[in-house]
């Protein structure tokens, strides 16, 4: 499953963007330097039943924002993606 793919799964589930989230986050300022992913994945499995795969990747979004490695950007593998750029506006405002 892509990286995207997570995102996407998130927001079928919750009904929130990736960009909902990190507002979220900010306000409960979990999106500092030292925020404990540990304190993030809580928050997300407590209010949201999101495991630990899915709160990693708001976890990523939260703290860097949308950049990804490039690794397996048009790797043809399972875990590729297109870009190495996530969209974090949710699916029905995906260019």
């Amino acid at each position: 499953m892509s990286f995207q793919a997570y995102l996407d799964k998130i927001e079928d589930k919750t009904g929130l963007t990736p960009r909902h989230f990190i507002a979220l986050a900010q306000e409960r300022g979990y999106d500092s330097a030292d925020t404990k992913a540990g304190v993030i994945l809580e928050w997300l499995k407590q209010d949201y039943d999101l495991g630990r795969g899915h709160g990693m990747a708001l976890v990523h979004v939260i703290k860097n924002g949308a950049k990804i490695s490039d690794k397996h950007v048009g790797s043809g593998g399972t875990h590729r993606d297109e870009t190495d750029t996530l969209w974090l506006d949710g699916k029905a405002n995906r260019p």
